[in-house]
């Protein structure tokens, strides 16, 4: 009797791992309902299931080189792209002749792609337009060369709502590596971006978090920019706990970017953060080291356009207010990059510089202050004399912390007055990231 109590007690311990054994590999497709699988040589056919793929549709790649054009995906739902890891699943796309992407999904609604490697298109590698509910993770997107023929992002969500972009990786593109455009909610964290003109862009979006990332070896680390002529406005955005250095790479932006009065080839070699005509950004417990031209930038439309409030609108204002930066960690090398010698803003930064420790005999030649104001206000556009009248408020320890660099007398030497006092901008921040 009780070695069939001990019988059948196995029986059901085996019948319960059984169950649980099942139930973890019916979890595992996550209630797709179709499920497709391709290896390396299967192109034609995951060419077809793309653009024939229905709700509710999982699709893996196994390990292997795989050579496409391009891949499109259009108005499904509940939609996964599952390799198996980024250094086993490789979509390579260096024959690319037609499209502007190299994967690009429109009005889908809850997607997720992971565990693979994309590279090489002559357009943007991944774009995500007009979906929601987006979910990116353990992907890198990369090109081989860093310059002005890779393409301008390589994770690219823009007009979308709920993105989650976690755990990549980008290199090589020659506008931002991470750029998230007019997007409701959205979180980037434990990304890496190198050798981009900008690691990460968060642009015309609301309601972002930017948290445990590393962007070096940029031109620009971190950008969070609102431009004009887009369909939406940005604003309450927090970047914490990130590691922004070393960003002191040349620009090699394409050169219509370099042209145009907003493109990223204004962004200056040796930038660690810039703020653009943003509102509601919090930047904190941030260590931003060795971006040798400028640690942290706040700017105005004007800084770059003179015909800036010409195009106020609902969705544009051109001034940064309700900024909010403290408990960061902070330095700077000892001399500018040498690449800043040869781009526009960086000239101008080196001019800051001269022109403040001209000023101040006691600086002793100086670098340049960590924070940098252009010190245009809404006072250009209300007439008013406040010292800080859109809540740039600064709580950071130090020496050389703050430089505000009178923008509007740039062009009049005798007139212009770069100065360092930061009391008006030690204040009780009116910012509402949440």
């Amino acid at each position: 009797m009780k070695r069939l109590v001990q019988i059948t007690v196995c029986f059901f311990l085996f019948s319960s791992v059984l169950q649980l054994s099942c139930t973890h590999s019916a979890n595992h497709q996550d209630n797709y309902k179709i499920n497709l699988s391709f290896k390396p040589g299967e192109e034609a056919k995951i060419i077809d299931a793309f653009l024939a793929i229905k709700d509710s549709t999982s699709i893996t790649l196994k390990e292997g080189l795989y050579k496409f054009d391009n891949l499109s995906i259009a108005q499904v739902n509940h939609i996964r792209i599952l390799g198996e890891g980024h250094d086993k699943t490789i979509l390579d796309f260096t024959r690319q002749s037609q499209g502007g992407e190299a994967i690009r999904v429109t009005d889908v609604k809850d997607f997720k792609i992971e565990g693979m490697t994309i590279r090489d298109s002559k357009g943007d590698l991944l774009k995500i337009n007009k979906s929601r509910d987006i979910t990116i993770t353990h992907l890198h997107a990369v090109w081989s060369k860093a310059d002005s023929t890779s393409g301008g992002y390589a994770i690219y969500p823009v007009m979308c709502k709920n993105v989650l972009i976690e755990n990549c990786y980008t290199e090589g593109s020659s506008d931002a590596g991470i750029y998230v455009g007019q997007t409701d909610s959205a979180v980037v964290r434990n990304c890496k971006a190198a050798k981009n003109v900008a690691g990460c862009e968060i642009e015309n979006t609301s309601h972002a978090q930017v948290y445990d990332n590393e962007f070096y070896n940029n031109t620009a680390g971190f950008l969070v920019f609102d431009l004009p002529d887009l369909s939406k406005r940005g604003g309450h955005v927090k970047a914490y706990n990130n590691h922004i250095h070393d960003n002191n790479f040349r620009n090699f932006a394409k050169s219509g970017s370099f042209g145009t009065t907003w493109g990223v080839g204004n962004a200056s070699p040796g930038s660690g953060i810039i703020i653009l005509a943003a509102s509601d950004v919090e930047l904190y417990n941030n260590r931003i080291l060795n971006n040798n031209a400028s640690a942290i930038m706040i700017a105005s439309g004007f800084a770059v356009d003179s015909e800036a409030g010409k195009k106020m609108n609902p969705n544009y204002y051109p001034i940064s207010k309700n900024i909010y930066i403290h408990n960061n960690t902070i330095t700077m090398g000892p001399v500018f990059p040498k690449p800043v010698y040869e781009h526009r803003i960086g000239k101008i930064l080196v001019g800051v510089e001269q022109q403040l420790n001209r000023l101040e005999p006691a600086r002793k030649n100086k670098r340049i202050p960590f924070i940098m104001y252009d010190g245009i206000s809404s006072n250009i556009l209300t007439k008013g004399m406040s010292l800080n009248p859109d809540s740039i408020c600064i709580d950071q320890t130090g020496d050389n912390v703050f430089v505000n660099a009178d923008f509007l007398n740039i062009n009049q030497v005798q007139n212009w007055k770069p100065t360092t006092d930061i009391a008006p901008f030690k204040c009780n921040p009116a910012i509402k990231t949440q």
